[in-house]
C-alpha cells in the first residue's frame, strides 16, 4: 500500500509528510487551483525529502510542453494527468515520466478509457468528479470496476480510508482536503493519522 500527500504547498508541509511515512508529495501545478505551487517550491522541497520519496507534478489541460517543462524545472519523478487527454499526448508524456491518469467513476468501462490504461508507464488513479472537493467515491458501487492495480483518490482522510481500502484493495491512495489544517496547510496529526489507517488496512 502506497501512500500520496498531495496539494503539498511548501518545504515544511513536504517533510512533515516525508517524516509521517509518505511514499510519494503531490505538488500541485494547475493554474485553476487554491494549492498552485512553483516549481521552485517543488525543487526545493524534493531536496529536503531525498530520493525515496516520490514527488509527482499534478496538472489539469496543461499542454504537453508546459508540462514537460515544468516538470523537468520541479524536478518531480511522476506525472499525474487530469481531463480529457488523447492517447497520443498520454504516450508522449509517459515517454519521460511515470504517469496515473486521474479517472472519473464515469470513465470506467469505456473503450477510450481501456485504450489508454494499455499505454507503457501509465498507472489509473479514480478521483471524485470535483477533485479536492472532500467529498468520497461510493465505494461499494465502485467494487469490480476498480481497474487492477489502480490507485484512489476523493475525499479520503483519516476517517474513512481503512473502509475504502478494504472494499477496493487499491494499489495506493492520495489524499488531499480531509488533511489539511486550513487550505493549503497541513495537519500533522490527520497526516499521520490517514498514513497509519491506510496502511493498518
Amino acid at each position: 500500500m502506497r501512500v500520496k500527500v498531495c496539494g503539498t504547498t511548501s518545504v515544511h508541509d513536504a517533510v512533515l509528510a516525508a517524516e509521517a511515512g509518505a511514499d510519494a508529495l503531490g505538488f500541485i501545478f494547475a493554474p485553476v487551483s487554491k494549492r498552485l505551487v512553483t516549481p521552485e517550491v517543488a525543487r526545493e522541497a524534493g531536496l529536503n525529502v531525498g530520493p525515496v520519496v516520490a514527488r509527482v507534478g499534478v496538472f489539469l489541460g496543461q499542454g504537453l510542453d508546459e508540462v514537460l517543462r515544468t516538470a523537468e524545472a520541479a524536478r518531480v519523478s511522476a506525472v499525474q494527468l487530469h481531463g480529457p487527454l488523447a492517447p497520443l499526448y498520454l504516450k508522449a508524456v509517459a515517454a519521460y515520466y511515470p504517469v496515473l491518469r486521474v479517472l472519473r467513476p464515469a470513465d470506467l468501462g469505456r473503450e477510450a478509457t481501456a485504450e489508454e490504461l494499455g499505454l507503457p508507464g501509465v498507472t489509473p488513479m479514480l478521483d471524485a468528479p470535483q477533485p479536492g472537493g472532500g467529498q468520497p467515491l461510493d465505494w461499494a458501487a465502485l467494487r469490480g470496476l476498480f481497474p487492477a492495480g489502480g490507485w484512489l483518490a476523493g475525499g479520503l482522510g483519516p476517517e474513512n480510508v481503512a473502509e475504502a481500502v478494504r472494499i477496493l484493495k487499491p494499489a495506493g491512495v492520495d489524499a488531499v482536503t480531509r488533511l489539511e489544517a486550513a487550505g493549503g496547510i497541513k495537519d500533522a496529526e490527520r497526516v499521520r493519522a490517514f498514513i497509519q489507517a491506510a496502511r493498518g488496512a
